[in-house]
């Protein structure tokens, strides 16, 4: 049987050095339960190929099961022949799973935008303990307003412009503002310590790795970080296998668990796939797509033979 990781910790950052790592959790011993979950804005690559791949192999012990989700927040960039390729593409390669949009299961729907209400309800939820915050910043408002560099590509710390003193519900009146995005409270200063299944301990400061975030968006569609928890949670997922590059929003996502007052799953963040200047594979790289690589006559033992874990 697999080993899934130990529980989190959340402790003042000048502590971390001196933190003895001895937590367990006995829930860590329920049936393996882990997912796939693509987001249908492009193909599917090489980099996805193997964190899915991971992700089978590692659901593949006695009582485990996969979950396969389809991640379709965004409703513009969202496509459905992206959606059907994906499902097509991942059973081409010998990925198979237990629940999903096609084969149902008992945590139906498994596709995010028919889940919307749920998200909605857990908006509501924390407003109601005050741990969201309306916020009319724009992300130029933000990077203007921010003297520190952040790193490209990285969302910019927010400054707080609209965060409101504890116990206040908001600087403004959101019923009647314009564009307005609902931001999560981060406790300042406070280190978000987890162990991860391949990279070991992991630990990331709020309010200085990371800022608030954006949990509701001014369109109407719920964050990334809210809707993956829900599933996880609601899905009884007892391990996320997603790739290295998503690790600090596995410390946002902690909290959210925390304010909610649910048990996280255990964590496991893969390599990245690079092209040949050393980027990190996107969904443009459309000759090392599974599909192009497929018509170009590559079978699925030939890809999984490029797998670097």
């Amino acid at each position: 049987r697999l080993q899934q990781t130990p529980a989190t910790s959340f402790v003042p950052a000048d502590r971390v050095d001196r933190m003895a790592w001895n937590q367990r959790n006995t829930t860590r011993m329920k049936p393996y339960r882990g997912r796939v979950a693509p987001t249908p804005t492009g193909l599917l690559h090489l980099g996805h190929a193997q964190t899915f791949w991971i992700a089978h192999q590692r659901a593949r012990q006695p009582d485990g099961k996969l979950v396969y989700r389809t991640e379709d927040l965004d409703p513009q960039r969202c496509k459905t022949e992206f959606a059907d390729a994906a499902l097509e593409d991942l059973k081409w390669l010998g990925i198979d799973w237990d629940e999903g949009p096609d084969c149902g299961g008992e945590y139906a729907p498994y596709i995010q935008s028919q889940r919307i209400e749920r998200y909605r309800e857990l908006l509501e939820t924390l407003k109601t303990l005050g741990l969201v915050y309306p916020c009319r910043c724009s992300r130029k408002d933000v990077i203007e307003a921010v003297t520190a560099p952040h790193e490209t590509g990285e969302e910019p710390l927010y400054p707080g412009t609209c965060r409101p003193a504890l116990g206040q519900a908001g600087t403004f009146e959101a019923d009647t503002a314009a564009r307005v995005n609902w931001r999560f409270r981060v406790p300042s200063a406070e280190a978000v310590v987890f162990e991860d299944g391949r990279l070991g301990q992991q630990s990331f400061t709020a309010a200085r790795d990371f800022g608030d975030f954006v949990f509701w968006r001014h369109d109407d569609v719920p964050s990334y970080q809210l809707a993956v928890v829900a599933d996880d949670h609601d899905m009884g997922i007892t391990e996320v296998v997603r790739g290295e590059d998503l690790l600090k929003c596995t410390a946002r996502q902690l909290l959210i668990y925390r304010a909610l007052g649910w048990e996280a799953p255990a964590f496991h963040h893969c390599p990245l796939v690079t092209d040949e200047d050393g980027e990190r594979l996107a969904k443009r790289h459309d000759s090392l797509s599974l599909k192009a690589m497929r018509e170009a006559g590559l079978t699925p033992e030939m890809i999984r033979a490029k797998f670097i874990e």
